[in-house]
């Protein structure tokens, strides 16, 4: 068997080494002797990823040296390979381990990872336990996933395969041997598990009677999809659904730390990885790498997703690695595996990868290769990532702007018209700074204490409906050291646990009080855009919307009343009919309650947008809304953006700190299939204007185009680096090598 020596006596925390002493990490205690440099550890060393996820028949079919040397040419020095759980494809030595019968005598898996040693590059093997054979089934039928009507669960896309139950004895017992027999003959850096962690509510003996002792309730019912009746139809104040989601994070959490602390035993560096979890902030404490599984676009997701869901992931995990797996293929729900999507779509989606912190890693799902029109793009991506990779291992990202989102407000809040499609809110906010080509990060709001929010000026908070009163109070804390907020429509209204306060928990930092209801959907309604009375003169925050007079309001709103004055610029025009023609026209021409409420408290700025003004921008694309939201934002920022970028098309704007550099991220968005994919082509952009501001006590060597090759002449001035971009396909990246 292929085995590996590996260090011994080194305990790992967080993606560092102990100087000394001992620890306890998920159960398992090693005493810290190795001195390791953060350099040194496994998952700090690869930038470039592949996975190939095999099929059954591959053994015998596929060539391994073809993908041993395209490995060596795409310059990948990580690669993740299918082990064992709903097939072995290696001789294993477990009962009911089903083994690929294509195999004979050989062992494929030790082929490749024997031929990936040689060229120094970290094996992760990959299983997969969601489901199992007849043979398993006959012997174990406790094993299988079971219907509310206790009825074993076919396999929905193979009817030959049971679905087994990932919270009961297959996945804590038979794949906890099947984990154990993997590392011992292959010593891997890390075992990855796909689709661990189930399929909708299973009601076997086991989760039945764990859940019973754990809630003393009885598990919740579900519909034929599988989903919950309470979470079909919108209650998430349902007891038994509210408990069964706690013990169903409880549950993965424990088998997550038994199958990381069993793979620790045969290898204290290694670890176990899992494809995904319910709760993003036990990830970030947990891990100390994590593959983010979000391979590709489907239906309407716009290409940025793809760092929203990489800026989610950091807020939890800080810079600890992550990689984004992507799919060569089309990602839709009728899943053609063997498919092979456009060259644009693979750039552009890699793009925003790389942009947003995300090491590469393509999927290639089966070894047998119908169509390589990919992989010169895949190489192309990837050896230019390795030619400029120090400039790719990002030490921190550089933004002062902060969006918050709330695991717990998804959970806890919804169900009642007004708030249906609350994932709107963040997606209208996020878009809106995109087009602003404002850096930013994303905040989780279980980390609102004062270290984490160090690096901001600004935070955002579209419709954080549920915060708790210690998290209001870090809010106000942020504010009270000059920090600023924007919040829209039902912002801290509700506890964590989804219970409606009778007024604001941030009601002293908005200025207003909640008054009783929230309006809408509002036919017909607008807002009045004023100039001051006095001066004449227009609020920053309607810049470029001077000639408007008016514009459409939100959808719905939230009726609040206040005892200060507030500055208006922006007023509610009431709705009026929009029939029949001829009474259509305002009663209230002017407006007398304010659509918008701004105040200073301090060095800080608050913008409060009592309309649910982030839904409504994604639902619409209006321009208006968009141009009133990051109008706004500017305004509470109060300063200049780190980077600045002016030109045609929409860019997403990134900007990341190195050992001895700083570089900026320009990915082209600009698209007629942004919203709906996939990308036909790159249609490039011309010149744009960029100003950078240079770290403090920096001096900057030299500046560089990374992706075009180019060195642009450059000016610096008080701090500010001014440069010309001339063109951008789909990514430019400037590079600034700082002393």
């Amino acid at each position: 068997m292929h085995r590996r020596n590996f260090m011994k006596a080194t305990s790992l925390v967080g993606g560092a080494a102990l100087l000394g002493g001992t620890s306890s990490l998920v159960g398992l205690t090693v005493p810290a002797t190795i001195h390791i440099s953060d350099e040194q550890l496994w998952f700090n060393r690869s930038m470039r990823w592949a996975q190939l996820a095999f099929v059954e028949n591959d053994p015998g079919r596929y060539d391994p040296d073809f993908w041993l040397s395209y490995f060596k040419r795409i310059h990948a020095d990580g690669v993740l390979l299918s082990a064992g759980g709903v097939v072995a494809f290696y001789p294993t030595n477990i009962p009911l381990h089903h083994k690929s019968p294509w195999m004979g005598n050989s062992d494929p898996l030790g082929y490749l990872v024997e031929g990936c040693r040689k060229m120094n590059m970290n094996i992760i093997l990959r299983t997969d336990p969601h489901a199992t054979r007849q043979d398993m089934y006959e012997a174990h039928p406790d094993y299988i996933h079971t219907t509310a009507e206790g009825e074993k669960r076919r396999h929905w896309a193979n009817p030959d395969l049971w679905v087994t139950c990932a919270l009961g004895p297959y996945n804590f017992d038979f794949m906890t041997n099947v984990n154990r027999e993997i590392m011992e003959q292959y010593q891997p850096e890390a075992i990855f598990s796909n689709r661990w962690s189930g399929h909708g509510l299973c009601y076997c003996e086991h989760c039945k009677r764990n859940f019973k002792a754990y809630s003393g309730y009885q598990l919740p019912p579900t519909t034929s999809s599988g989903l919950s009746t309470a979470m079909a139809a919108g209650d998430k104040s349902d007891p038994a659904y509210r408990k069964y989601v706690q013990w169903r994070t409880e549950r993965l959490k424990e088998l997550w730390f038994l199958w990381d602390a069993e793979i620790r035993k045969q290898k204290s560096s290694a670890r176990f990885i899992p494809n995904g979890f319910p709760d993003k902030l036990l990830t970030g404490k947990h891990s100390d790498f994590f593959f983010a599984d979000q391979q590709a676009r489907s239906g309407v997701i716009p290409p940025w997703s793809n760092g929203k869901h990489a800026k989610e992931l950091r807020a939890t995990m800080g810079m600890k690695p992550q990689v984004g797996i992507f799919s060569v293929g089309i990602e839709e729900p009728y899943r053609w595996k063997d498919s092979v999507q456009n060259e644009a779509e693979i750039r552009i989606w890699v793009a925003e990868g790389t942009a947003n912190g995300l090491l590469p890693c393509f999927v290639k799902f089966g070894g047998f290769i119908y169509d390589k029109r990919w992989m010169d793009t895949v190489a192309e991506i990837y050896q230019l990532h390795h030619k400029h990779e120090r400039y790719l291992r990002n030490t921190a990202p550089i933004a002062r702007v902060g969006m918050v989102y709330s695991e717990q407000t998804n959970r806890n809040y919804g169900g009642k018209p007004w708030q249906q499609k609350t994932e709107d809110h963040a997606y209208g906010m996020y878009h809106a700074l995109i087009e602003e080509r404002i850096p930013f990060e994303m905040v989780n709001d279980g980390l609102l204490d004062a270290e984490h929010l160090k690096p901001y000026k600004l935070l955002i908070l579209p419709n954080i409906a549920a915060l708790s009163d210690a998290q209001c109070s870090q809010l106000k804390e942020f504010v009270t050291k000059g920090g600023s907020l924007v919040a829209t429509y039902e912002t801290s209204l509700y506890d964590e646990e989804g219970k409606q306060r009778p007024d604001f928990g941030l009601k002293d930092l908005f200025g207003v009080s909640f008054n009783k209801e929230v309006e809408g959907p509002l036919r017909n309604s607008y807002l009045r855009l004023k100039s001051d009375a006095g001066t004449k003169k227009f609020h920053p925050v309607l810049s470029g919307l001077e000639d408007a007079y008016r514009m459409i309001n939100t959808v719905h709103q939230v009726k609040v009343v206040s005892d200060m004055a507030f500055p208006a610029p922006v007023t509610i025009i009431p709705t009026y009919p929009d029939l029949p023609m001829e009474d259509v026209y305002m009663r209230e021409p002017e407006g007398n309650t304010p659509g918008l409420y701004l105040r200073e408290i301090g060095k800080g700025r608050i913008a409060y947008i009592p309309g649910d003004i982030d839904r409504t921008f994604w639902q619409l694309m209006s321009t208006d809304h968009g141009k009133l939201l990051c109008n706004t934002i500017r305004w509470a920022l109060n300063e200049d953006p780190v980077v600045e970028v002016k030109g045609k098309g929409i860019i997403d704007v990134t900007a990341w700190q190195q050992k001895n550099s700083m570089t900026v991220h320009l990915v082209n968005l600009t698209n007629p299939m942004m919203m709906k994919g996939p990308f036909r082509e790159i249609i490039p952009l011309d010149a744009q204007q960029v100003s950078i501001h240079v770290p403090a006590n920096t001096k900057v060597n030299a500046v560089q185009l990374l992706v075009s090759g180019q060195k642009p002449a450059f000016k610096i001035n008080a701090g500010k680096l001014t440069l010309t971009v001339p063109k951008i396909n789909d990514l430019e990246i400037i590079a600034l090598d700082l002393a």
